[in-house]
């Protein structure tokens, strides 16, 4: 039998031709469906075409005498090919299906001084700072504590408790550049791009095929059906589903389909909030949409385009931070400090942020694991490591503005337009607006406009002056330094909290 077109596999007999038209099917050994060409070998224009489940007795005898009617062949000779072919596509079916349970993605084998290099990187001193240098050197532009934590987060997938983000941001505002470009940083053999999902799409992947692994979804928006399975997927690490299929005598038979994982989860919005559960299990990026970082995007395409950007330098520092990750190796993180770490009381969902809290400085640990001196439990003879001062510092570091959301009453698109507000009263050293000034000199759509102003006054930040004649209404903003506040109180909550670890060791 001829395969070497997966898609048309042509098997010939003496007398007989078959021709399997679109490839065979690897789900489930309970049927054999298959499109069908037969023709006499001395006659190729003169075929029968039929799609047929050659497991089906019954169709299998009509389409016999149906066959030799029409080829005008004795029903002998036809059922004897048949049955060679049967055999044939099962020998070959069930070669298929042993080559794809052996299938494994290989391992990138460093050279030497690819190693040497990945090594020397990760040994050096302030870790952190080279490798946000690094991120920046590769071609993404800004965003320099969005983009480090979205690298720490990425790299959590190899831990037993994974860190999983969301990035917020405006259509044409960069979201998806920034995670796809830090998920190139991330190995090819470690990470998964989706693009097209539907709800059973989890399921079908082969056990242990995503663990691990960094899950990408570039637009959340529409991916509504799979959110349910990657949330269970999130949580408790492991996705089952039951499936019908036909046993022996036709009867239903229950297989269940079970994926493990843990895996990192990263995708892109360009909604203003999300459903709560899944917002809750994620670090919320909010994307830089200043007309600075506007004007460094623009700068480096202009330079692109000039031919002035060393592409080589960029891919060097891919690669390089590539065969970083490939170095870090899963090992525990034990934080000897953690019942010292208390978070500010203004964060909502004190738990879940505590925990992604601890889990984030475990993350950092993780990554400095070659600067870490590796130790053993006495009972158990595990390997770990534990986390010092200063990995606690960056993670505070770096996590004051997603803390400062987490302690926000309004959302990120809110907040953004608010805080754009209040530079905008403060330029013109006024605390009082209307909606049509507003409007026209920000260049935002009346129904957005009226959101925002909606949530503003709902939430107390700014309220409307009666008292003031004017042909629109007018608004004041209650407190021009609460966001300030909000962030100072934050600040000294954190300060305070590493305060007393240096006092106590």
């Amino acid at each position: 039998m001829n395969t070497t077109n997966p898609n048309h596999y042509i098997y010939t007999t003496g007398v007989l031709e078959f021709h399997i038209l679109g490839g065979l099917s690897t789900f489930g050994l309970d049927r054999l469906r298959v499109t069908i060409k037969v023709h006499r070998v001395d006659d190729e224009f003169h075929a029968m075409r039929h799609n047929i489940d050659l497991y089906n007795a019954n169709g299998v005898e009509k389409f016999v005498r149906k066959l030799a009617e029409f080829l005008e062949i004795g029903t002998s000779i036809i059922r004897r090919a048949l049955q060679e072919l049967i055999s044939k596509l099962e020998h070959f079916r069930l070669e298929v299906l042993e080559q794809v349970e052996n299938e494994e993605v290989e391992e990138y084998l460093l050279s030497k001084k690819e190693r040497r290099s990945a090594m020397d990187f990760l040994k050096s001193k302030n870790l952190l700072e080279k490798t946000n240098k690094y991120i920046g050197k590769s071609g993404v532009i800004g965003e320099e504590n969005n983009r480090l934590l979205m690298y720490l987060i990425f790299t959590s997938r190899k831990m037993d408790n994974p860190l999983h983000c969301i990035s917020f941001g405006s259509s044409g505002s960069g979201k998806t550049h920034l995670q796809s470009s830090v998920a190139e940083l991330i190995p090819s053999e470690d990470r998964l791009s989706l693009t097209s999902l539907s709800s059973n799409s989890f399921y079908y992947f082969k056990k242990d095929e995503l663990k691990h692994k960094l899950v990408l979804i570039e637009d959340l928006d529409g991916a509504g059906d799979v959110l349910y399975p990657l949330r269970e997927l999130q949580t408790k690490k492991r996705i089952t589903k039951s499936v019908v299929q036909k046993g022996i005598g036709g009867q239903g038979k229950t297989k269940n389909l079970t994926v493990e994982g843990p895996v990192s989860v990263g995708g892109c919005t360009t909604k203003e909030s999300i459903y709560e559960d899944n917002s809750n299990r994620s670090f919320l990026l909010y994307i830089n949409e200043s007309e600075e970082q506007d004007e460094r995007i623009m700068k480096y395409q202009r330079r692109m385009s000039a031919g002035k950007v060393d592409v080589v330098e960029e891919l060097m520092a891919e690669e390089l931070l590539q065969n970083v990750q490939r170095l870090l190796k899963p090992v525990r993180v034990i934080n000897p400090l953690a019942e010292h770490l208390i978070l500010p009381k203004s964060v909502f969902k004190p738990r879940r942020t505590n925990a992604h809290y601890l889990q984030f400085i475990e993350a950092i640990t993780f990554y400095h694991q070659h600067q870490r001196e590796s130790k053993f439990d006495q009972q158990t003879g595990e390997e770990y490591i534990e986390t010092t001062l200063e990995d606690i510092r960056y993670a505070n570091e770096l996590l004051k503005p997603i803390l400062l959301r987490k302690s926000d009453n309004l959302n990120g698109a809110t907040r953004n337009y608010f805080e754009r507000l209040k530079i905008y009263l403060k330029k013109k050293q006024d605390t009082v607006f209307t909606n049509r000034e507003i409007r026209k000199a920000f260049r935002i759509a009346e129904s957005t406009h009226r959101r925002y102003q909606l949530l503003l006054l709902q939430e107390g930040f700014i309220i409307r002056r009666t008292d003031i004649e004017s042909d629109s209404f007018v608004y004041e903003i209650v407190d021009v330094d609460e966001f300030g506040d909000l962030e100072k109180s934050i600040n000294q909550a954190l300060t305070l909290c590493v305060d007393k670890l240096i006092e106590a060791s």
